[in-house]
């Protein structure tokens, strides 16, 4: 539908999701209601319908896709300037922090428990989300390689990969325990395996 809204179609559509996004993230996925949605976000029920006809399903998805891009918004600019040792150091601490303001709650692991996996379009956005952020994780790693602090040997997929997994890992540990521990030795281990691949200094 996004293609076919005029300006205006599409920053009332964004405002509706934004707002939605507030609201559950308030009052939790299970008991947010569309009169809540509607309420904060000053929108008449004919209009929720006209931006999303399949109704609070298709709110879901969409404010699960924003959830999604924020992800990786939260992260910047650390995540697109991965071209330093110093800068690996950042973006650990941005990770760190954004997930420990989060705490045990997962807006978006709520939204996919809620529409379930299974529902069309649930498993791309997830899908989409970590290819988004291995690929910002694997250009860091070639901007190392392009300024001589990593050989060009280094696998740089499977790096990238790995630590993904750390970082996920590390993240569904501080959302059952409520700490972040294991995220924080996941993200240091990650990184200090990748600074041993480095050329010795001469």
């Amino acid at each position: 539908m996004g293609a076919k809204l005029t300006a205006k179609g599409r920053a009332t559509r964004s405002r509706i999701v934004e707002g939605a996004a507030e609201v559950l993230r308030e009052k939790g996925v299970a008991t947010a209601t569309l009169e809540d949605v509607m309420a904060r976000t000053s929108t008449s029920k004919s209009q929720l319908f006209h931006y999303f006809p399949a109704g609070k399903d298709e709110l879901l998805l969409a404010v699960a896709r924003f959830e999604a891009d924020q992800v990786i918004e939260d992260q910047q600019p650390e995540l697109g300037r991965l071209d330093s040792w110093e800068a690996w150091e950042r973006w650990r601490d941005v990770v760190v922090e954004r997930y420990e303001a989060q705490g045990d709650t997962c807006p978006l692991g709520s939204l996919f428990l809620q529409v379930g996996r299974s529902t069309p379009g649930a498993r791309a956005i997830v899908i989409e989300l970590m290819r988004r952020w291995q690929e910002g994780l694997a250009a860091g790693i070639r901007s190392l390689q392009a300024t001589g602090r990593l050989p060009a040997g280094v696998d740089v997929d499977a790096r990238a990969a790995a630590l993904l997994a750390a970082v996920q890992g590390g993240v569904s540990i501080l959302l059952s325990t409520g700490r972040s521990t294991h995220l924080r030795a996941a993200l240091d281990q990650g990184i200090e395996d990748l600074r041993r691949a480095a050329p010795p200094l001469s």
